[in-house]
């Protein structure tokens, strides 16, 4: 029953989410050693 969108879903992606990462520096910092890492899932 996915019809109502869960907010701790919402907030899980606000924060850790592709977009939040690559606004800040830190957060562009983390997903090059993911990317280095050759991770499969670079975010949630």
């Amino acid at each position: 029953m996915e019809k109502f969108i869960k907010l701790k879903k919402v907030k899980r992606k606000r924060k850790h989410g592709f977009l939040f990462r690559m606004a800040t520096h830190a957060g562009k910092k983390v997903l090059k050693r993911r990317k280095e890492k050759k991770r499969t899932r670079l975010t949630i």
